[in-house]
C-alpha cells in the first residue's frame, strides 16, 4: 500500500507511493486530532487495511464535490495534505466505524489516481516539518489566550479526552500554537489551507494573532 524508496527507512523516506487519500471538507494540521464516523464501503475497507498494517493515510481538503460519494459527481482536492495516523478504531456495528486520527507530516501530491471503487491513491512527497521556533514576546498573549481557554473548559467539567486540544501541549512553539488556533477559529477552508501550507511557523503565528485580534479575542498576556 505504501512503498518507501529502496534502501531508506520509513522514518527518513521523502516519497510515499500509493498513499490512500481521504478527501474531507476540513483541513488537518500536523499535531491535530481528527475524529470521524466512517460508513462508506470504500473507506471502511481502506481504514481496515491501514489499521491492520499500522500505516498512515493522507487527508486532503476538498475543493469540489462532497465527502460522501455521489455517482457522476466530480471530486477535486488540494495538492498539499497531511499524513494521518490512526490512534483509535472502533466498530460499534457492521458498516460503521468510529476513528480518531492524529495529524503528522505534510505532503505534496506528485501523482494521483482514482481507483474503480472510488478510492483515491497518490504518490506524495513529504514536506519538511516545522522547525521549533520559540514564541516571541509580542505574541505571548496568543499562547496565554489558548491556555486560558483550555483552563476555562476544564473548569466547566470538560474531560481531558474531550478537549479540542490534546496533550502534549507546546505553548512555547510557534508552529504548534498557530496550528491549534487554526483548528479552533472559524474561517474559510481556503484560508485554513493557506495557513497550513505556510512553511514559516512564525509568520503563521503572526497571521493567527491578527485573526484573533480582528475577532476580538483577548490576547493580552495578563
Amino acid at each position: 500500500m505504501i512503498a518507501a524508496k529502496p534502501g531508506f527507512p520509513m522514518s527518513s523516506v521523502l516519497t510515499l507511493q500509493s498513499l490512500p487519500l481521504f478527501p474531507l471538507s476540513t483541513v488537518l494540521f500536523p499535531g491535530g486530532v481528527l475524529p470521524l464516523k466512517i460508513f462508506e464501503v470504500r473507506y471502511l475497507d481502506m481504514i481496515s487495511k491501514v489499521h491492520k498494517a499500522g500505516a498512515p493515510l493522507g487527508v486532503v481538503s476538498l475543493t469540489e464535490g462532497g465527502e460522501v460519494q455521489v455517482p457522476g459527481q466530480k471530486e477535486a482536492f488540494r495538492d498539499v495534505g497531511t499524513l494521518a495516523t490512526l490512534e483509535h478504531v472502533e466498530q460499534p456495528q457492521p458498516g460503521l466505524m468510529h476513528i480518531r486520527a492524529r495529524g503528522g507530516q505534510r505532503f505534496r501530491i506528485l501523482r494521483r489516481e482514482r481507483l474503480r471503487h472510488g478510492l483515491w491513491v497518490a504518490d506524495v512527497q513529504l514536506l519538511a516539518p516545522d522547525t521549533h521556533v520559540g514564541v516571541p514576546g509580542d505574541l505571548q498573549g496568543v499562547a496565554t489566550a489558548l491556555d486560558r481557554l483550555l483552563g476555562s473548559l476544564r473548569e466547566q467539567g470538560v474531560a481531558e479526552e474531550d478537549l479540542p486540544v490534546r496533550a502534549p501541549l507546546a505553548l512555547d512553539d510557534c508552529g504548534w500554537l498557530a496550528n491549534r488556533w487554526c483548528e479552533l477559529m472559524p474561517m474559510p477552508a481556503e484560508l485554513r489551507q493557506r495557513l497550513m501550507e505556510l512553511d514559516n511557523p512564525l509568520v503563521r503565528l503572526e497571521l493567527v494573532g491578527d485573526l484573533l485580534a480582528n475577532a476580538g479575542i483577548d490576547t493580552r498576556g495578563a
